[in-house]
């Protein structure tokens, strides 16, 4: 059975075609109508669609073929008991499912690079408890450079080889890079501590540029929230 996933975001459409759990191939598109040229070339059973863009009455009008829409009301593998329930970002929940599916059980750290930098729990008891929100790399360029006098706005595009700034474009670059890996190294330490058996992955846009963190129990997959709606869309289906 053929699974068609489909992430929309603010400016990328994000596509994945699983064989039940097997991911066979993925794409990004920048448009609705060039996803659509792709998509009506495949075979597929079921589908599931998340968006932040369109609703899910404005996308049965632009989609020619059924499917099922990520919300708060479907039926979902782990428990869920984030103390605010209703303000909790479904992209984060898809994100730990993909985590807990691939270990198949918690306790599981995620941790999802993208504009912020998520952490989601998992417990030991299969329930998703929340974690922290964290500016990312892209963020914390925008702030120094919007909410001071005098600061630039700076290249992240690569993480600096050396530790030490010997100019401010460098400080800045350092401090930003640096930065988010000492907070991941600083918040994965303080999850172990509690959960010794935790496994932690490592997803997102940003995630392949922090790959060198990966060990043996941190691993970076870079499309985890794709496996974790897969997943979702395979609970409700069976």
């Amino acid at each position: 059975m053929n699974n068609l996933i489909i992430d929309i975001g603010n400016s990328r459409i994000k596509s994945a075609l699983f064989k039940e759990d097997e991911l066979v191939n993925e794409s990004v598109y920048t448009d609705l109508p060039s996803a659509l040229l792709a998509w009506n070339k495949l075979s597929f059973q079921n589908c599931l669609v998340s968006s932040v863009k369109w609703t899910e009455k404005d996308l049965k009008i632009q989609l020619p073929f059924k499917f099922i829409f990520l919300k708060k009301e479907l039926k979902f593998p782990i428990g869920n008991g984030y103390g605010s329930p209703a303000t909790l970002g479904l992209d984060r929940l898809a994100a730990a499912v993909g985590g807990w599916n691939v270990v198949g059980k918690g306790p599981v750290l995620v941790i999802d690079l993208g504009s912020c930098m998520t952490f989601d729990l998992v417990d030991e008891n299969n329930i998703y408890r929340g974690g922290a929100i964290s500016p990312g790399l892209l963020m914390r360029a925008k702030a120094m450079k919007n909410l001071t006098a005098r600061l630039p706005m700076v290249d992240i595009q690569q993480k600096p080889s050396d530790f030490i700034g010997t100019d401010t474009i460098t400080c800045m670059q350092i401090g930003i890079w640096y930065g988010i890996e000492l907070e991941i190294l600083g918040q994965i330490q303080k999850y172990e501590q509690k959960f010794p058996q935790i496994k932690v992955f490592v997803c997102g846009g940003d995630a392949q540029s922090f790959e060198s963190l990966a060990k043996d129990h941190i691993f970076v997959v870079q499309n985890l929230v794709l496996h974790g709606l897969n997943c979702i869309l395979n609970h409700n289906v069976e």
